[in-house]
Parts: C-alpha cells; sequence; structure tokens
C-alpha cells in the first residue's frame, strides 16, 4: 500500500463518512468487529504475583503460545 504525503489539511481527500452520518456507525462497529476478530487475545482474570520477572515472563510466554494456536485454529 502506497504512503502518501499532504502538505495541508485541504490537500487530503474528503473522508468516507461525515460525522452525524447513519453509515458512520456501521463502519465503526465493523472496524471494531474486525479488529476483534484478527485480533482476539485472551488472558485469564484476574491479578498474578510472580516471585521474579523470570516466572512473569514464563506465564507470559505461556498465555502467547495459547493465543497463537487459537489463532491459526481459527484461520483453518
Amino acid at each position: 500500500m502506497p504512503v502518501r504525503k499532504f502538505r495541508r489539511v485541504e490537500d487530503m481527500p474528503a473522508p468516507w463518512h461525515r460525522i452525524g452520518d447513519p453509515s458512520l456507525y456501521g463502519a465503526i462497529a465493523g472496524v471494531w468487529d474486525l479488529g476483534q476478530r484478527l485480533a482476539a487475545a485472551r488472558f485469564p482474570p484476574g491479578v498474578y504475583r510472580h516471585r521474579s520477572v523470570e516466572d512473569m515472563n514464563k506465564l507470559d510466554e505461556e498465555w502467547a503460545k495459547v493465543n497463537f494456536q487459537r489463532f491459526w485454529e481459527r484461520r483453518r
């Protein structure tokens, strides 16, 4: 995707949706839904205490592995 630069705001193209346009809310909901489906990382609720930074990193890596496996399962 190319990157376009603009010197002034007036040079930018008009937005797809105007403020107050009813279709704007549907577009926002669609973006949120897409983000939820693509990056639906889940972490167990609660507060976790760790004896060391290494223990905290180990638990974080375990959660990351589970989330990555769930991501690939959803893609299949």
